[in-house]
């Protein structure tokens, strides 16, 4: 089974931090990718025995600017 999840990825110092907004699981990583590598990891783990909840409910992410 394939689900799709929402990962928001930040940098804090010298690492980057990729968190998924559906469950809150996290991971880390000297670059994107390897911190994207290590989330898809810690998520296999994750769901290992479980089957994830509302598979189908659209998440919906955005920006938005506000004045200082």
């Amino acid at each position: 089974m394939n689900i799709k999840v929402t990962v928001l990825v930040q940098k804090e110092d010298n690492w980057y931090i990729a968190k998924c907004i559906e469950n809150g699981v996290a991971s880390q990583g000297k670059t994107i990718e390897e911190s994207i590598s290590n989330l898809r990891e810690a998520l296999e783990l994750y769901y290992e025995d479980t089957t994830p909840e509302n598979i189908n409910v659209p998440t919906f992410l955005t920006t938005m600017e506000i004045r200082l």
